[in-house]
């Protein structure tokens, strides 16, 4: 499957911002989607991830209460919404996705995705 992300930009510190991921072909009943980010000098690291039918999420604690993963899969989209932004959110942002094992097994292991789109940078200013 192939991704492309989109949204991204220059945000001040607590302002929202949503990216967007669109998937080439269904994706509803074969994978969970997540996203991670890269901050510059820093590792690739998960952010949040969504089970195949919606019903399960995960965040990462820094995340946890401020961004909002979802999915609309009759449009093969998954989405990020991100409020209280901070400064150490800054990063390129990127979505995944992992085809469905049978289990959400290492969810939030980035060698457990299969297909990534191309990136999104998000910078939020202090």
């Amino acid at each position: 499957v192939q991704l492309q992300a989109f949204g991204g930009g220059l945000v001040q510190a607590g302002g929202s911002l949503r990216h967007s991921c669109a998937a080439s072909e269904r994706t509803s009943s074969n994978y969970n989607m997540g996203w991670f980010r890269q901050a510059p000098g820093k590792e690739r690291e998960f952010v949040a991830a969504i089970s195949w039918g919606g019903g399960r999420t995960y965040y990462t604690g820094s995340v946890n209460g401020r961004f909002t993963i979802s999915r609309d899969n009759a449009k093969n989209t998954v989405y990020l919404q991100m409020n209280s932004l901070k400064p150490e959110d800054t990063a390129v942002y990127y979505c995944a996705a992992a085809l469905y094992s049978g289990s959400d097994y290492g969810i939030q292991r980035i060698s457990r995705y299969d297909s990534w789109g191309q990136g999104t940078q998000l910078t939020v200013s202090s």
